[in-house]
């Protein structure tokens, strides 16, 4: 990641989105917020020598902001990022029509396994940070791990998730989680029969990934922004 206090006056932002506790529905008096966007650099920019893709940058003014230039976002996309599919549901800050049509391209980027190993993967981490305590902040990667897994039952069971997971039935025990009222073990246990559950539901999806949408969508909008 690369830390960007600068964003290019050439880029121009697509979608802008709410993520974190404030959009779980899980935030605290001191939760900071956190922004997640999506940009498009000039096409021409692309032909000039030495051109490397920027990896996701990250910013700090008024909140934590990570961005993405589409084509970087896409391509994580097809890999099931959880973070790049939250993305495409939470709460709109600002988009353009390129952003709207962005966030219609979510079922066109994942497949049930890919989904279920990226994130599983994505969640094991968490668990790993709540078992090494890790910032002193061990309720709140608890409380991501369980997230992460019941976002994915839901995506496999219906194709998306519910971003705001307070309002949803592990909305309570989640809340609990969060404020530092767990038992590790039960922590532990929850996690381990939603990733059995996301599992069973595995063979009963049949979404799939659609790299000529994608492509067709990225395509349109190379030539759109060939010159800034």
């Amino acid at each position: 990641m690369i830390m960007n206090p600068h964003a290019d006056d050439r880029t121009h932002t697509l979608l802008k989105v709410l993520v974190g506790s404030h959009a779980h529905g899980l935030a605290s008096d001191e939760s900071d917020r956190d922004y997640r966007r999506v940009y498009v650099i000039p096409t021409e920019e692309m032909f000039q020598l030495g051109f490397k893709y920027t990896g996701s940058q990250w910013t700090k003014n008024n909140g934590d902001e990570t961005a993405w230039e589409v084509g970087q976002f896409l391509l994580l996309g097809t890999q099931a990022h959880p973070l790049i599919l939250e993305t495409l549901l939470a709460p709109v800050i600002t988009a353009d029509a390129w952003g709207e049509q962005l966030r219609l391209l979510l079922p066109s980027l994942w497949s049930p396994q890919k989904a279920f190993e990226a994130f599983t993967n994505y969640a094991n981490n968490q668990r790993t940070k709540l078992l090494d305590k890790k910032d002193g902040r061990p309720a709140k990667y608890a409380a991501a791990y369980i997230r992460v897994l019941y976002n994915l039952c839901e995506l496999l069971n219906s194709g998306r998730f519910q971003i705001r997971i307070a309002d949803t039935s592990a909305g309570e025990r989640l809340t609990h989680i969060k404020n530092g009222k767990y038992r590790l073990g039960d922590v532990m246990d929850w996690g381990e029969e939603l990733t059995a559950q996301a599992q069973q539901f595995i063979p009963a999806c049949r979404n799939e990934i659609d790299l000529p949408r994608i492509n067709n969508f990225l395509v349109a909008i190379r030539r759109s922004f060939l010159t800034s």
